[in-house]
């Protein structure tokens, strides 16, 4: 959610915050602007809609000439996408200016106070009441003005900052939200992710809660909000520069469901030896994993569904009891942990709002926490008491693919792991498991190329308005995940039901023509799923089915199979979830919508 980019070296600033803030695009944004020191003054240009239009109106940066400047795009919370909620925000003497990606929760309060001290407010923004709170304490010491402020606000926050007596340096402060800063020869930039200055720098530092960090041409100094000095160590970035473009590929979306054999390859190798699994960062052992009671997988999205799939089959290989929680509801329902949990919590970006939240509220009562992320160095790698990589690389695209085939190859991994440990798993199927692990990238690529029939098939349904998916088990797992890949990116209606469900309300929605994608790839329910395909077939359904090879007795009461490769039923989402993603993808390419950037969704949600 939202964009951070800044920069003070050398060179002209508005061209490599343009550069930066077009690479955070993907995070999801309704407006955009810059302000740059012009020698004079500082210049802020700003406009509601996509970046494109901030280019225009600069000339691509030129119109902003200057060393000095940050850039924002914000997804609105305060306020409608406007010019005038557009960030940066000012001062009324534009002096400061102020970039925020967080919420300011009470915002209200000071606006009230600033209000009765005579400040004036243009827009309908959080933001804005930090610009005059600034204004307020500045006494020509700014590193003491910015600690004074956020001594004040409650919420969350990544801040750039820049005053105009002071135009060699630009602050950045952090709480809860992403903030990196990097340096090269040329200069120090501000960022929320690796991608905006990837091209620039690979040396970077993570900004940690209630830190700041006053930045100037050659170097950076960081200190707490008591204005103690801090040393902080540089992470080296080793991502391949290549792998944040698109490659030739139409969008991020598509070739990110490419690297799905890489990115499991790469998530699994370093954790298969030989006939065995390993997962040293658990830093766990044997003895340790057996004392695990039961454990909780808290997570969002994607993530939530990837965790619904680790349920069973962390249940049914380790014989260890799961909840799976949504986190904005984990945090809010004064969850019951027993002695002996522990909290799995999964995350793409390290940087989930609810999910950090639950992270924290797990840790405060004493339970270890295991982090699955994608981002080296974000804040739930860095919280949590252990973490396993998913090692998927940057995930550009706001509807996650590779990143959520991670997940689910470390939730597979890590079932693997305990059913050993607790003498639960017979070495014959621990051996029959690694084979078909290591089958899947292979599987997939197959799937993959067989996308010419699934977009044929998409075509058909560019018009839809309302598409169901039904399963059991596991395969409702993989429904629910299906269901969002479609309604997030293509607009339609969709939904997720398990398939027992059906007559309990469900199916009086079923009306002739009416798409019905049902997963069924567990064979012991496979007699159980063709009793509801028949159901909803028998109401007009056109019933599209995804099943294993050999299961033809579907083809009965399916009006389309697609089918998938032989593997272990715990392992099947990894290879049912390809043409589903496939699906959503052509359907949404059919009806012209932006894929890699829908509509009201943000890649990395950072605000409740």
């Amino acid at each position: 959610m939202c964009g951070i980019v800044g920069y003070i070296g050398t060179k002209q600033a508005a061209p490599i915050i343009l550069d930066g803030l077009s690479r955070l695009e993907y995070r999801g944004y309704d407006s955009a602007g810059m302000a740059v020191f012009d020698g004079k003054k500082i210049d802020i240009q700003k406009s509601a809609g996509r970046l494109k239009i901030l280019e225009n109106l600069t000339r691509g940066g030129e119109s902003m000439p200057g060393v000095c400047g940050i850039g924002h795009t914000r997804w609105a919370t305060h306020g409608a996408p406007s010019d005038a909620n557009a960030h940066p925000h000012f001062n009324k003497a534009e002096t400061i200016a102020v970039v925020h990606n967080g919420i300011i929760e009470n915002y209200l309060q000071l606006r009230k106070k600033l209000t009765g001290k005579g400040y004036q407010f243009v827009s309908e923004t959080d933001t804005e009441v930090l610009a005059h709170l600034l204004d307020y304490y500045y006494r020509g010491n700014p590193l003491e003005t910015v600690t004074k402020v956020l001594h004040r606000v409650e919420g969350s926050y990544a801040l750039g900052i820049m005053f105009a007596d002071c135009p060699d340096q630009i602050f950045a402060a952090r709480k809860d939200s992403p903030l990196i800063v990097g340096e090269n020869e040329d200069g120090c930039f501000i960022a929320s992710d690796v991608p905006a200055i990837l091209k620039y720098t690979r040396k970077v530092y993570y900004v940690d809660n209630h830190e700041v960090v006053r930045l100037r041409a050659d170097h950076m100094h960081f200190y707490t909000v008591d204005e103690e000095e801090i040393e902080k160590e540089a992470v080296t970035i080793d991502w391949d520069a290549n792998a944040a473009e698109k490659a030739g590929y139409e969008h991020f979306m598509l070739k990110e469901m490419y690297e799905q054999p890489k990115t499991i390859s790469d998530t699994l190798t370093p954790r298969v030896k030989g006939k065995d699994v390993v997962i040293e960062e658990l830093n766990m052992t044997d003895d340790e994993l057996r004392e695990i009671k039961k454990l909780h997988i808290v997570a969002c999205g994607s993530a939530y569904h990837a965790g619904m799939t680790g349920k069973y089959v962390l249940e049914g290989l380790a014989r260890i009891p799961v909840e799976v929680d949504l986190a904005s509801e984990f945090r809010y329902r004064d969850p019951i942990l027993e002695e002996g949990a522990m909290v799995i919590v999964i995350s793409q970006s390290g940087e989930t709002a609810d999910t950090l939240a639950a992270l924290r509220e797990a840790k405060s009562r004493g339970f270890r926490v295991l982090g699955i992320v994608n981002v080296v160095g974000s804040s739930i790698a860095r919280e949590a008491d252990n973490v396993m990589y998913t090692w998927a690389g940057p995930e550009i695209a706001v509807a996650t693919t590779k990143a959520y085939s991670a997940q689910l190859i470390a939730l597979y991994l890590l079932a693997m792991k305990l059913g050993k440990a607790r003498g639960k798993i017979s070495d014959k199927l621990f051996a029959s498991l690694l084979t078909d692990l290591r089958r899947l990238p292979d599987q997939i690529e197959l799937l993959l190329n067989n996308k010419l029939r699934i977009q044929k098939f998409a075509n058909r349904y560019i018009g839809a308005k309302d598409i169901f998916f039904i399963g059991r088990g596991i395969d409702y797992a993989i429904s629910l995940e299906g269901s969002l890949k479609l309604k997030e990116i293509s607009y339609i209606h969709s939904e997720a039901y398990a398939a027992g469900e059906l007559k309990h309300g469900t199916i009086s929605l079923i009306e002739e023509g009416t798409l019905v994608a049902a997963v069924s790839t567990q064979p012991d329910l496979y007699a159980k799923t063709i009793s509801n395909m028949v159901e909803v077939k028998a109401r007009g359904a056109f019933v599209l089915a995804v099943t294993c090879e050999g299961n033809k007795e579907i083809e009965k009461a399916a009006d389309y199979v697609i089918y998938i490769p032989e593997t272990n039923p715990y392992f099947a989402n990894s290879l049912a979830i390809i043409p589903l993603q496939l699906f959503g993808y052509y359907v949404a390419v059919g009806k012209g919508c932006d894929v890699d950037k829908p509509r009201n969704l943000a890649k990395s949600v950072t605000v409740e």
